[in-house]
């Protein structure tokens, strides 16, 4: 890989973590694809030679244990999923060059190679493990089929992952206490040989490469906890029938084992790559020079729940087979509904099929995506949200610049009037064209998408402030100029984030060819001279009475999915039963704020009643220099009597306060509706500042 700024002179492949084919996409899902879409749209403005490729992640326990519920093959149940997804993201104009899925020939041959390799380098070995047995069901029990403790956390964790508590990957036999979810016995572990790899053996090759490693700030800095520490090696085999078996099985001593699945995932970015160069042929675009010969430029867009797979698993696997590794990793934030998870299995979703049915634009939903938080941080969605997002920035700015200045010309000058183009315009759409190419350079979907609305914004106050409709032909000629250019700018950088729209505005323009294959440079190349007036509108305002109908929808189909469930249960848990967490805040504050803030370690001396007060207790803390009173809400949630010798967090420089009569200097921390009260992990003497 190089890290030359893009436009590079070699090939660059953009790829999308796999879709699971275990269910329906809702528009949680979609970010990470149209935001990985919209930065390779974004390459290809600059002129960037690029490939976006993607495929269904077909195997797995997951797969298998819900296609034994439907009583069907697991080679069946995936596969449905994977037809329906394949139709859905072109809907949404996510336009992968190919899409493949891991059960394919291509990625089976691949991953098998892949194995081979790292044998041939010595990097895989065998020995006997712990692995869950359900006697009763007389089977092994790999991942999702056992349950039971995270060693780590204590939290109830599945077979391969801590998704309820520290999130830490698990391998076999690590479980505390198993049960198979087969039978819901206790399940027991027994010998067993699998095959490792020797993931160890790169911790020294890791810490140069996350150093290297380009893309979103919590890519380069998550996976640092597990390369800086003692790595485990990788069991890369399971004991299960579906999956990619172990390449020359019975030569390898490994019969009736299939890879794990996190060893061919992977692999289908290279099978992708390969299958799009199959079929363009590779002069058009070589898939072996983009991964083992010579440089290139690999952008892995995933979901922040697979980092570690991503900046630890896999560049390890591609090492160990002698493959370039990735130039970059952007991880998305999740998507939050009104300020709570997604549920699946209690409806509370906004389902891929149901936003289109409803008659909206899918441009209207990547705008939102796309441009609604950085990349890496959440994005909460409410049908407020995105009305406020369409009306204010795509109709109010977008569409009505484009209307209002291809309007006036049409009918005033039949096209762009015969004038120069203004130093200001210029200079103006210039400096928007080096902020895009910067953006992409950062790896920064949202400011790309950002300059083109600012853009038409200017457009809409210069067309305001000069008034061509107060002024003669050869007055508002230079205005109407200036515009029509504004115009065409907005469209060609518009164009990654809402291609549809985007299109639909050169046509309006009169330009030639189309605008998904224009470049940055096409911003102030001179638009045509003949155009007609536009046909309407780019983009239609949503009423409040459809948002009040579109939320009374989704209350419903909430309400009847939870029925007979406990309240209060369905609107704290998500559908994999982690808490659904509040919405981050939309604004940040910088690093100066943040250290006006005087955090101070103390100690509860002493804790009474106030009178009158349900809630209320007036606490004693020794904050090293002093002792101070405050107050605190926690009467309801703590014992009293327990609560003096108790380390906290306090706000030492907080505005004093007067509650019920009493005074109140400082705050106590603590988290959540219960009050956890936050305290510290070592022996922090009280008065001790906290950074």
């Amino acid at each position: 890989m190089t890290h030359e700024e893009f436009p590079t002179e070699h090939p660059a492949l953009v790829t999308c973590g796999l879709p699971y084919a275990n269910g329906d996409l809702h528009v949680g899902h979609l970010r990470t694809y149209v935001s990985g879409d919209a930065f390779s749209r974004g390459l290809r403005r600059l002129g960037q030679d690029v490939a976006f490729v993607s495929g269904s992640d077909m195997h797995g326990t997951p797969i298998a244990v819900n296609a034994e519920k439907e009583g069907v093959s697991p080679e069946e149940f995936a596969l449905r999923h994977h037809e329906q997804y394949e139709e859905t993201f072109p809907r949404f104009n996510v336009d992968f060059d190919n899409y493949g899925h891991t059960h394919d020939e291509t990625n089976v041959e691949l991953t098998q190679a892949f194995v081979r390799a790292w044998e041939a380098n010595d990097h895989v070995y065998e020995k006997e493990i712990q692995v869950a047995y359900d006697p009763d069901a007389d089977q092994w029990l790999p991942d999702r089929y056992v349950e039971g403790e995270c060693p780590y956390c204590g939290e109830h964790a599945r077979g391969d992952e801590c998704d309820e508590g520290c999130q830490r990957h698990l391998e076999p036999g690590d479980i505390v206490d198993p049960v198979s979810t087969l039978t819901g016995n206790p399940a027991e572990y027994r010998e067993r040989e699998h095959k490792f790899l020797r993931l160890s053996e790169f911790q020294e090759y890791l810490e140069g490469f996350i150093n290297r490693l380009e893309g979103t700030s919590n890519a380069q800095n998550q996976p640092r906890e597990w390369i800086e520490g003692e790595l485990q090696d990788l069991c890369i085999t399971r004991d299960m029938d579906w999956g990619i078996d172990y390449p020359d099985e019975e030569a390898n001593g490994a019969d009736d084992l299939v890879l794990y699945v996190w060893v061919d995932a992977p692999v289908e970015y290279v099978a992708s790559s390969k299958q799009y160069s199959e079929r363009v042929g590779d002069e058009t675009y070589d898939w072996e020079e983009v991964w083992a010969e010579g440089d290139s430029e690999i952008v892995h867009v995933i979901g922040r729940d697979i980092i570690q797979h991503h900046t630890v698993f896999w560049p390890s696997m591609l090492k160990a087979a002698d493959y370039n590794e990735p130039r970059a990793v952007c991880a998305t934030g999740f998507v939050n509904l009104n300020g709570e998870a997604f549920s699946t299995s209690r409806n509370r979703a906004i389902w891929a099929d149901e936003y289109l049915a409803e008659g909206f634009h899918p441009d209207l939903l990547r705008y939102y995506l796309a441009t609604a938080a950085g990349f890496e941080r959440d994005v909460n969605f409410s049908w407020e949200r995105f009305q406020e997002r369409v009306n204010t920035e795509l109709a109010d700015v977008v569409g009505n610049f484009v209307n209002r200045a291809l309007l006036f010309a049409a009918r005033n000058f039949d096209g762009t009037p015969d004038a120069e183009l203004t130093d200001e315009t210029e200079t103006r759409i210039a400096a928007a064209m080096d902020d895009y190419e910067d953006a992409l350079n950062d790896y920064d979907v949202r400011s790309a998408g950002e300059t083109a609305v600012a853009l038409a914004r200017y457009g809409n106050e210069y067309i305001q402030n000069a008034a061509p409709w107060k002024l003669d032909d050869d007055e508002a000629a230079p205005v109407i100029r200036d515009c029509v250019q504004l115009v065409k700018a907005v469209a060609v950088l518009l164009q990654p984030i809402t291609p549809e729209k985007a299109e639909d505005a050169w046509d309006q323009l009169g330009a030639e060819g189309r605008v998904a294959d224009a470049t940055v440079a096409d911003c102030l190349q001179a638009p045509p001279e003949t155009f007609p007036e536009p046909d309407g509108p780019l983009f239609e305002k949503i009423d409040d009475e459809r948002v009040a109908e579109l939320n009374e929808k989704l209350e419903t189909r909430v309400a009847e999915a939870t029925a007979g469930e406990d309240d209060e249960a369905a609107n704290d848990e998500t559908d994999d039963g982690t808490a659904a967490f509040e919405a981050l805040a939309d604004d940040r504050i910088d690093f100066g704020t943040f250290q006006d803030l005087d955090l101070r370690v103390g100690r509860i001396e002493g804790a009474d009643e106030i009178e009158g007060a349900d809630d209320l207790l007036r606490l004693s803390v020794d904050i090293g220099i002093e002792t101070r009173q405050i107050v605190a809400g926690l009467k309801q949630l703590h014992d009293v009597a327990d609560l003096p010798g108790t380390k906290v967090v306090v706000v030492a420089n907080l505005e004093q306060a007067e509650l019920f009569g009493v005074e109140s200097d400082g705050m106590v921390l603590a988290a959540g509706e219960e009050a956890d009260l936050l305290t510290t992990h070592g022996d922090a003497a009280p008065g001790t500042k906290i950074k």
